[in-house]
């Protein structure tokens, strides 16, 4: 086991480390909290968490030697997934190096068992500044294990924001000018267009159109298979993938209903494994279901839960209802714009909906406030916006006592007791 050790960290000194894009994402200023934290990162598969590390390192090196910091990816497949290697680890970095580094930075750690344990035990005695990564929510403030709780702070990583996404295409807009730039304003549409379509998953922005979906697709099964099969030890792999065709190809979902549909098409599988697998899926960030705002819980337990997904070329490349609909990938792109901007905050999401049918894509809700609400439209004009959405916003207005109304649309503006803002402007003013 410590030969292993001794490789994984001769090969650590001599890598060089790749050029990075800058995200929005800062490690940083975690790392000089006081007290001192665990600084777990947490993110969907390949959104770009490696990265971001590798660029929180360079900028530690700048101030400190090569040694200062130990990288270790736990993907590496020579890596063996036994608690031995972690028990191993620090006493052969400090046969090796003479003294432990002051930064210790764990990729994909959560495939060791025993993990949460080792990492309390080397935060409470040594000094060193840990940082750990995952794919998985169990690494999430929600989910971190007993052994880490108070001492973790989390760093979500979602996919290319869509400033980010212009930066990574080298496209350089200036809000002020787009008025009077009608050739910029269309530059900017056309941007916008291959956002929505395929997403903000740095690999497949920077590969040729032939490819995204191919790559999409590896993200998928890869996500099926390491962090939802083999963690959860899943033997029914028909009936969880027939679910996740049935959810990738639904606005909403109910278990009842999907134990039916299922049932119909020949799979045996009960209710309660239905809801665990929901939650599995959930667990690996592929998924996130909004239930319905209500101020009673058996409401919010009974009624459907809408359905959106972690980015949009999955849509694109995994659906065969939605891949071509407008409406229904803006939509999931401004629930995920959405979940960025609160996660870890205050403020909570919901969809709502009355017993005529009249429905909010979005509810904000501070406290027992609530905050805003929020329709997505495919329109260019006020006269592409169907009465009912705006009826509904009215009615949710006056039954929440909220003021702040929003409609996000393609591209048509105006201000009012309803304000209709274009998605790419919703989108930059962050």
């Amino acid at each position: 086991m410590k030969e292993t050790i001794r490789t994984i960290l001769y090969s650590w000194m001599e890598r060089e480390l790749p050029s990075m894009f800058p995200r929005n994402v800062e490690i940083e200023q975690y790392l000089a909290s006081v007290p001192r934290r665990i600084v777990a990162v947490t993110g969907f598969r390949r959104v770009g968490k490696t990265y971001l590390l590798y660029e929180t390192i360079k900028k530690l090196l700048d101030g400190c030697g090569r040694d200062c910091v130990i990288y270790i990816n736990f993907d590496d497949e020579r890596i063996p997934e036994r608690t031995e290697f972690l028990t191993e680890l620090i006493p052969t970095i400090i046969e090796v190096f003479g003294k432990l580094p002051r930064y210790l930075f764990l990729d994909e750690i959560q495939n060791i068992p025993g993990w949460s344990k080792w990492v309390r035990r080397v935060y409470d005695t040594e000094d060193i500044q840990i940082v750990i990564t995952g794919s998985s929510s169990r690494l999430s403030s929600r989910e971190l294990p007993t052994e880490l709780r108070g001492r973790g702070i989390e760093v979500h990583v979602f996919p290319l924001s869509f400033e980010e996404f212009l930066k990574f295409k080298k496209v350089d807009m200036d809000m002020n000018l787009l008025p009077h730039a009608p050739k910029q304003r269309s530059l900017l549409l056309s941007m916008l267009g291959e956002y929505i379509e395929y997403g903000g998953m740095p690999e497949v922005i920077l590969a040729e159109r032939a490819r995204k979906e191919d790559i999409l697709q590896e993200y998928y099964r890869t996500m099926l298979m390491r962090d939802v099969v083999e963690r959860f030890n899943i033997k029914n792999e028909g009936a969880l993938k027939a679910l996740l065709r049935l959810l990738i190809n639904s606005k909403s979902y109910s278990i009842s209903k999907l134990h039916n549909t299922l049932k119909s098409i020949g799979y045996s599988v009960g209710k309660t494994t239905l809801l665990n697998y929901v939650g599995y899926v959930e667990s690996a960030y592929f998924i996130h279901s909004l239930p319905i705002f209500s101020y009673k819980i058996k409401d919010q337990l009974q009624y459907p839960r809408k359905v959106y997904f972690i980015d949009n070329g999955f849509i694109t490349a995994l659906s065969t209802k939605f891949s071509k609909d407008m409406g229904r990938k803006m939509e999931n792109l401004v629930a995920m714009e959405l979940l960025q901007r609160i996660w870890g905050g205050e403020i909570d999401l919901y969809y709502w909906k009355d017993v005529q049918g009249r429905e909010v894509d979005f509810v904000l809700k501070e406290g027992e406030r609530v905050k805003e609400l929020i329709q997505v439209t495919y329109a260019s004009g006020r006269d592409e916006i169907e009465r009912r959405e705006i009826s509904a916003l009215e009615k949710a207005g006056e039954e929440f006592r909220c003021k702040n109304k929003t409609i996000i649309t393609w591209d048509y503006e105006e201000e009012g007791e309803i304000n209709f803002i274009p998605l790419w402007k919703w989108l930059l003013n962050r």
